[in-house]
């Protein structure tokens, strides 16, 4: 029993050294080395993407020629009285379309199919005095009746 103190100090060496062993061993046997990556893909993918990007212009060409803006010229829960104003908008403005929507519990009314913001600010201002509550909304419109001459 002596030779405990020595028997300790030894063992205690060794659990060290399997310590720094078991840390250090994994980074030198795995060491990173610059190599080169081949990338083994389908050829379709190229193709797809050519025509997704023809399609990301197109789809731009559409979204802008199909959204525009309307003038709402009447929000309200009487049905009667939705018609009523898109009768009086037809009549002094013949050759503009109207549109009915039911949203519960409200009728809206909105008129034109405008391009830019500003046909339906002059639309709004020419309202302005027959009509209240005028807002200008964005939204699809269809698109204008075309000339056949």
């Amino acid at each position: 029993m002596k030779n405990a103190p020595v028997y300790k100090a030894n063992f205690s060496n060794i659990l060290r050294c399997i310590f720094f062993i078991a840390i250090f061993a994994p980074a030198i046997a795995y060491a990173q080395e610059r190599g080169t990556v081949e990338v083994v893909k389908d050829p379709r993918i190229d193709t797809f993407m050519a025509r997704r990007t023809n399609l990301k212009g197109s789809m731009a060409a559409v979204y802008a020629s199909s959204y525009g803006y309307r003038v709402q010229i009447y929000s309200g829960s009487s049905r009667k009285d939705a018609y009523d104003v898109q009768a009086r908008f037809t009549d002094t403005h013949p050759g503009t379309r109207t549109y009915i929507s039911y949203s519960e519990p409200n009728y809206k009314v909105h008129a034109g199919d405008f391009r830019t913001r500003l046909e339906a600010e002059k639309l709004k201002q020419e309202l302005g005095r027959t009509f209240t509550s005028l807002f200008i909304i964005e939204e699809k419109i269809n698109p204008p009746k075309a000339d056949t001459q």
